[in-house]
């Protein structure tokens, strides 16, 4: 009986055509949006205070905050939207933005209770401290998500 050997090679060719240097992505992503969101609550709240022209140290505070982490924010956002933490390996990016996040929302929080205390009824002044509080709530989200990202879930025991 004569034996057929059969031998079948195939090539499969594959190209990276991903989006080019844009993660159009990320910012559809619930990451994304959520820094967005963060940008655009923080900028309202700057401006809510900016805008009616107080000059106490206590305003002051409150905007350098707002304005600080609003920019922070923003650069993270346009860092993941180009892919630059790809380009810069040197750095833990997911560390680092996790204790941004971390300072900021205490930063946030504690600026906010003082315009808040300090309002004395002024509607520009409340709506300020309110969006300052809001921002704070998407900055305590960020740092869950980003919390477990960085730690993840370890292991409680050691295996036998």
């Amino acid at each position: 009986m004569p034996h057929t050997i059969v031998t079948t090679t195939s090539t499969t060719t594959t190209s990276s055509s991903d989006g080019g240097f844009c993660n159009i992505g990320y910012a559809r992503s619930f990451q994304g949006l959520l820094k967005i969101g963060q940008v655009v609550i923080l900028l309202i709240a700057f401006l809510c205070v900016y805008c009616k022209g107080f000059n106490s140290s206590d305003y002051r505070y409150f905007e350098v905050v707002t304005a600080w982490f609003l920019i922070v924010f923003l650069i993270f956002f346009l860092m993941y939207l180009f892919r630059l933490q790809s380009k810069i390996t040197c750095i833990n990016w997911t560390l680092t933005e996790f204790l941004h996040y971390a300072v900021g929302g205490i930063l946030v929080f504690i600026a906010s209770i003082v315009v808040a205390v300090k309002s004395y009824g002024i509607s520009a002044l409340i709506a300020g401290s309110v969006f300052g509080f809001i921002a704070t709530f998407l900055i305590a989200i960020s740092i869950w998500t980003s919390y477990k990202v960085t730690c993840g879930s370890q292991p409680t025991g050691a295996a036998v």
